[in-house]
């Protein structure tokens, strides 16, 4: 019997089954297994530095994890504290596609865990994503709107480079400070810095998991979480291990197995693969919105993405084919 199309949906919502029509597919939801995708923000001397590495480190479960370091070594000082140990890239300029080319190295080196101390860098420093729209808009007549016809598509790489990392993402954000007068316990007015909104292009806040933002007295209020542990709380100067990763990864892991990127790393690199049987393989990672996971090219040693490393054998298979 065919049902008209409303009877249909109301049919697979008993039955569990799943509705097909054509390219647009539904299927039963599940909770598969996750990365965490993790912001710290924060003015200078809120802790955020010390609190991502305590977060990094109970991600990580004990296991070494790689830093990328923008902030002139201070990662670097804390190295033992707690048992926390981590290898380290330090960084002088800020290119946002030479951080994708940083996590395409760590995914190739195997990090499970890699905390970016600060993405503000890479939005504001030298090389950054606003030097790259000032820059651009040369070829423009001097237009700063036209200059982010470059500029976007770098940030946007940079962004996918982060959510399709195959594993633990942690990164710190400096904050605008605004100081403000409050009233102390003595009743005098004295100017204290707050927190405002991240350095980093507005809306980013959107992309992670969990955000927090601490203040000068090392205090870490939750913005926003999807893991409803940690929703809205308010610690006083954290244990990042115990209050943020250990609560984050049990909920990340009570879910079933996700997709292993490597097996399609694997596959795309098959020297037997046909055209017909990549071009599935881009729909197959497409469908997961993971064509952005960086790696290194298996022939030049480069970074590349998975997408563009599927349309280059593609093309090249359907060259030599016609030649």
């Amino acid at each position: 019997m065919t049902l008209p199309a409303p009877s249909r949906v109301a049919h697979q919502q008993q039955t569990g089954n799943q509705y097909d029509d054509g390219p647009f597919t539904f299927r039963p939801a599940t909770k598969d297994k996750a990365k965490a995708r993790v912001a710290i923000q924060g003015v200078s001397g809120s802790g955020k530095t010390w609190t991502g590495l305590s977060v990094a480190h109970g991600l990580s479960e004990g296991q070494r994890f790689a830093v990328i370091d923008t902030e002139r070594g201070a990662a670097s000082l804390y190295v033992g504290i707690n048992g926390i140990q981590f290898d380290v890239l330090q960084m002088q300029r800020f290119d946002p596609r030479d951080l994708v080319k940083a996590l395409a190295a760590a995914a190739q080196a195997g990090y499970g865990t890699v905390f970016i101390d600060s993405l503000s860098h890479f939005w504001k420093g030298t090389d950054g994503t606003l030097e790259q729209v000032e820059k651009a808009k040369s070829k423009y007549g001097g237009n700063s709107f036209a200059g982010w016809k470059d500029g976007t598509p770098m940030q946007n790489d940079m962004i996918d480079a982060l959510l399709t990392y195959p594993g633990h993402i942690v990164v710190t954000m400096r904050s605008h400070t605004e100081w403000v007068l409050q009233e102390n316990d003595r009743g005098r007015k004295e100017p204290v810095a707050m927190g405002m909104r991240a350095e980093q292009r507005k809306g980013v806040e959107y992309e992670f998991g969990v955000v927090a933002a601490m203040n000068i007295d090392n205090q870490l209020t939750v913005l926003k979480s999807r893991c409803p542990s940690l929703h809205k709380r308010i610690i006083e100067e954290p244990n990042g291990a115990a209050d943020i990763a250990k609560p984050l990864l049990d909920w990340l892991n009570d879910g079933a197995e996700s997709v292993d990127t490597s097996a399609w790393i694997d596959s795309a690199s098959d020297e037997t693969a046909t055209a017909d049987q990549l071009l599935a393989l881009y729909r197959e990672v497409e469908s997961h919105g993971a064509l952005a996971t960086p790696f290194m090219h298996p022939g030049t040693g480069q970074p590349t993405n998975l997408g563009d490393f599927i349309k280059e054998r593609g093309k090249a298979l359907k060259a030599a084919s016609a030649a």
